[in-house]
């Protein structure tokens, strides 16, 4: 490729970049992050709205009645401290032996039974799903969306400015911006994406009256869960359970006092710490047949 055509499109690539983060650019609650987030917000809403409802149609919820409303209940008490009353929150247990669980734009959660084992307590699977709630505050969705459309915007442009060159060299040339943008762009963002809802998440269940130690824990146990069964971290779409249980606990001091506050404002009968919770414990035997990888959306 010839220089004045690599600096045409070194140019164009760099006024598409400047065109998107002037209009794009926000910045994610509790973090302060700076994102880069080209979907509309209406339009992300919808279509996770439009992906949720395939789910529940396609995928049978949990027969268990008593956990349903444990799920729900807890699902609702932090969504009412998560400061997005426009969200239509929704929070279903699946039928699903699988442990994880995933969230949507606009607020639509779903709980597989097979994580519930790992929750142990109400207060783990608050963990849980405060984790999730964060996801959708921080519209990790539509900024993995966007940042899907710059690379494959990227790999046009290569294409065009690479026509030229033989078929061998544009190939290899291609397949090295696929491996880079792979894992120096996407998997970085998206293990960032989910320390990001951990972090906020961990406030949020602390805000709702649910001891924030238990998030710690509930990782702890994850990583005795996939001891042996995880890929490393760098080729991974999240960190490891380790990583995750560290950064929480480095976070603990604010959520403490966020933890203290809820028991202030809600009273001591209101607050769950574990030991409360073991009556209401949401453990439950692993079903038959249950995956022993987590999935990607936990």
């Amino acid at each position: 490729m010839g220089c004045g055509r690599l600096r045409i499109l070194v140019l164009v690539v760099s006024v598409m970049w400047a065109s998107w983060c002037s209009s794009g650019c926000r910045t994610a609650p509790e973090t302060g992050r700076k994102q880069l987030v080209l979907i509309p917000e209406e339009q992300e809403i919808a279509m996770g709205e439009l992906a949720y409802r395939d789910i529940l149609a396609n995928t049978p919820e949990s027969k268990d009645e008593q956990l349903r409303r444990i799920v729900q209940r807890v699902g609702e008490r932090i969504a009412a401290v998560a400061g997005r009353p426009d969200y239509r929150w929704e929070f279903h247990l699946l039928s699903v032996p699988e442990p994880n669980a995933f969230c949507l734009p606009g607020g639509k959660i779903a709980v597989f039974e097979g994580i519930l084992p790992v929750c142990e307590n109400e207060a783990g699977l608050a963990a849980v799903l405060s984790h999730e709630v964060a996801h959708a505050l921080a519209r990790h969705g539509g900024e993995r969306m966007s940042q899907g459309l710059v690379v494959s915007a990227v790999e046009l442009g290569l294409k065009w400015g690479l026509k030229d060159r033989d078929a061998v060299a544009r190939e290899r040339i291609l397949q090295a911006y696929g491996i880079a943008s792979k894992y120096g762009v996407l998997l970085p963002y998206s293990r960032k994406h989910e320390l990001e809802a951990d972090a906020i998440g961990l406030r949020l269940m602390a805000r709702a009256g649910y001891d924030p130690h238990e998030a710690v824990r509930l990782w702890q146990r994850f990583a005795d869960f996939n001891r042996g069964q995880r890929i490393p971290e760098f080729f991974s779409t999240h960190p490891s359970d380790t990583h995750r249980a560290r950064a929480l606990a480095e976070l603990m001091p604010e959520a403490e006092r966020l933890y203290a506050a809820a028991e202030r404002r809600m009273g001591t009968g209101q607050r769950l710490s574990v030991g409360t919770e073991r009556a209401q414990s949401v453990e439950q035997p692993q079903p038959a047949g249950s995956g022993t990888q987590p999935g990607r959306n936990r």
